[in-house]
C-alpha cells in the first residue's frame, strides 16, 4: 500500500519519511562488469560514469544497480543556507521527468520543508538555480539573465543527466556548477540529500 507512510503519519504523528525503504532500482548506482551496450558512452573500460546514465538498461544484466542513491556531487557547501534554501528551477528542453522528480521533494512523503528548503517563483529571491535538460546556445542568456537577477551568495545546480553531460544528444553547454545531481530522472532522495548537503547538514 503505497500510502501507508499517510495512514501511519495520521496515528502516530509521523509526517514524512525518515529514510527510503523502497527506492526505484533503476535510479541508483550501477555497477558490474563485461560488455555494454550503451549509447551515452556510460561505461567506459568497466567503469560506470555516473553522470552521462540515462539508465536506458542496455547494460544489464552485466550490469545492475546497487541501490546507492548517493549519485551526486556537491563541491562546496553554504552554511548561510542553513536556515533557508529558496530553489529557482529553470528547463531549458527536458522530458518532463526532472521536473517530476523535483516537485515531488515539496509533497508530504517528502516534504523539503522540514529542511528549510523552498521554492521561489523569482530569482531575484533565489539562493539556487536549478537547472534541467540539455542546455542549448539559445537557453544560455536566458540561464545567464536568471543568475545575474540572482543576489549574493548564489549557486548553480545540474539536475539529471541532461543537464550535465547533454544525455541522450551528448552536446550541451556546460555550465560551471556547485552540485551536479545525476539521475535520468534523479529520485526524489537523491535530490533531497543532495540539496541538504549544499546547507552543510
Amino acid at each position: 500500500m503505497k500510502n501507508w507512510w499517510f495512514i501511519q503519519g495520521l496515528r502516530k504523528g509521523i509526517m514524512t519519511e525518515k529514510y527510503p525503504k523502497d527506492i526505484a532500482e533503476w535510479s541508483t548506482e550501477i555497477e558490474g562488469k563485461g560488455q555494454a551496450n550503451c549509447p551515452t558512452n556510460a561505461i567506459e573500460d568497466g567503469k560506470w560514469i555516473k553522470e552521462r546514465c540515462i539508465f536506458c538498461r542496455r547494460c544489464y544484466p552485466n550490469y545492475k544497480p546497487n541501490l546507492n542513491p548517493n549519485i551526486y556531487d556537491v563541491k562546496t557547501t553554504q552554511p548561510l543556507f542553513r536556515k533557508s534554501f529558496y530553489l529557482y528551477s529553470v528547463d531549458s528542453g527536458t522530458c518532463g521527468g526532472c521536473n517530476m522528480e523535483l516537485k515531488l521533494i515539496s509533497a508530504p512523503e517528502y516534504d523539503m520543508t522540514r529542511f528549510g528548503i523552498f521554492f521561489t517563483n523569482t530569482p531575484r529571491h533565489a539562493d539556487a538555480l536549478i537547472v534541467m535538460g540539455v542546455i542549448t546556445e539559445k537557453m544560455r542568456e536566458v540561464i545567464k539573465r536568471a543568475y545575474d537577477a540572482m543576489p549574493e551568495p548564489k549557486l548553480i545546480i545540474l539536475l539529471g543527466a541532461c543537464a550535465i553531460s547533454g544525455g541522450i544528444i551528448g552536446n550541451g553547454i556546460p555550465l560551471d556548477a556547485v552540485v551536479e545531481i545525476s539521475g535520468c530522472p534523479p529520485n526524489p532522495y537523491t535530490i533531497l540529500e543532495a540539496l541538504v548537503k549544499v546547507k552543510g547538514k
